[in-house]
């Protein structure tokens, strides 16, 4: 998914932020430290089966979408747009066995790891507008 991204590019611009659908059906987010921590671990260990690397912290898109615009001070407004078919509602990664096996659970808090993502953004929007999605998606520079 690229929720994270277009949230707060649209919110860093200014523009509505858009969720699909009436906002409750959840997500888990993690900084991506977190994630290359874990397959560090992964790799360096004697386990060889998938395992889940997500983060069990649990979001409506709601209440991400508001996250969002308090951390990049937004005035955009939050609209809803007809939920897509393929929409998961829930999503909740299950790390217990990432726990047992590598000792491994993520570390950033999702204000955190949100901040550096919103600071990061800005910088690439010093360049010019970002459209995150869809058939004119760009970035300055492209």
């Amino acid at each position: 998914g690229r929720v994270v991204s277009n949230f707060i590019i649209q919110a860093l611009q200014g523009k509505d932020l858009t969720i699909y659908g009436d906002g409750m059906q959840t997500r888990s987010f993690q900084y991506i430290d977190d994630l290359v921590d874990g397959l560090v671990m992964l790799m360096n260990s004697n386990y060889h089966m998938p395992i889940n690397l997500g983060n069990p912290a649990e979001y409506t898109v709601e209440e991400f979408a508001v996250l969002i615009k308090e951390l990049t001070n937004s005035e955009s407004e939050i609209v809803h747009l007809k939920a897509t078919e393929d929409d998961p509602k829930k999503r909740r990664p299950d790390i217990s066995l990432a726990s047992s096996v590598l000792g491994w659970k993520p570390k950033v808090p999702i204000r955190e790891g949100l901040e550096m993502t919103v600071d990061y953004f800005k910088d690439v929007l010093k360049d010019g507008e970002i459209i995150p999605t869809g058939s004119k998606a760009s970035k300055p520079g492209t």
